[in-house]
């Protein structure tokens, strides 16, 4: 791995990429300087790309073809499987407009989406109503089941370990923000975005994802490339579009986290572009782990020095759900 400490001629970039395993494996002066590039690309764009995470290629691969053979089912097949944003199963054309969470009218967002959370019920009989129910896993695609179980336990190891290395970038605890996550309400969503010959051509200022951030604490992208793809926005560069690597998964934080950390690490405001119009027929699918907290977590921002707004302490679950509401169409 390149040193990321970097001199004024070569400026960081906005974006790096980070090896996990010199931050496992490395000294103390190796750890310090990964830590130093997280905190700083966390300040800028609020994005990472993340190599050195172990989670076999081929897994992810398998849930692709087992998630597209569900999405080319007819409309009313996938309709028994039909539940609206936060729920359990399939998200159709029309359901999101991600755009509305910043205030801004949106046309729906042109995707499908198959969604899936924590598979363990909790303790207490008001946290299940709101927060759980049991997966539902389409009978057509069978073997869809046990891949994104392997999957959701790869990335829950995957989540702590980041959390572990965010911590320690603030100079805090490495357990700072990893205990609070015992038994979190993680998302899973399966996004496919074909192109339009499925969904018809564009309408201005319609994207396959509207421009937003996340609600929660880290998101994990496992992501494809294509013309009609993710875009970052930086108060330095505008719209520009994320750096990729097929090894790599892109990492980004989430509003409930720059809230923790009192906006010194901003929510990474991004899009996901329409079809392209000399690639109409580019279709994509992404897989992306929405790491949460544990109901009843209290976040409270981070003091100053570290922290540079004092919020008022909210409730991580109360939060999250006025949040999902916001961007839910009907």
């Amino acid at each position: 791995m390149t040193d990321p400490v970097t001199t004024p001629e070569t400026p960081a970039p906005r974006i790096p990429t980070i090896d996990l395993r010199p931050w496992r494996d490395g000294d103390p002066g190796a750890r310090a300087a990964i830590a130093r590039t997280v905190d700083d690309a966390l300040q800028t764009a609020g994005f990472l790309l993340v190599t050195g995470h172990g989670v076999d290629p081929t897994l992810r691969t398998r849930i692709r073809e087992a998630a597209r053979a569900f999405f080319l089912l007819s409309v009313p097949a996938k309709q028994a499987y039909e539940v609206k944003v936060g729920g359990r199963g399939w998200l159709g054309p029309g359901a999101e407009a991600n755009g509305y969470s910043e205030g801004t009218e949106t046309p729906p967002d042109l995707k499908e989406s198959l969604t899936f959370a924590t598979h363990e019920p909790f303790d207490d009989p008001a946290v299940n109503a709101e927060w759980y129910a049991p997966n539902v896993w389409p009978s057509e695609v069978p073997e869809l089941r046990t891949l994104c179980e392997e999957y959701l336990a790869r990335m829950g190891e995957l989540e702590n370990e980041l959390l572990s290395l965010l911590g320690e970038a603030l100079g805090l605890e490495p357990d700072f923000f990893s205990r609070h996550m015992s038994h979190p309400t993680y998302g899973f969503n399966i996004n496919w975005y074909p192109g339009t010959e499925v969904i018809g051509d564009p309408v201005p200022g319609q994207f396959r994802i509207g421009p937003h951030t996340d609600f929660g604490t880290v998101t994990i992208l496992d992501r494809q490339a294509g013309k009609g793809g993710l875009q970052v926005f930086t108060d330095e560069g505008g719209w520009e579009d994320a750096p990729y690597d097929p090894e790599a998964f892109t990492i980004n934080i989430g509003d409930l986290m720059s809230r923790w950390t009192g906006a010194r690490w901003r929510s990474g405001r991004h899009r996901v572009l329409p079809p392209p119009a000399d690639e109409p027929t580019e279709e994509l699918m992404s897989l992306v782990y929405f790491g949460e907290c544990t109901p009843g977590t209290v976040v409270e921002s981070v003091p100053a020095p570290v922290g540079r707004v004092a919020y008022p302490a909210v409730d991580s679950h109360v939060y999250l759900r006025e949040k999902l509401d916001s961007i839910t169409v009907g």
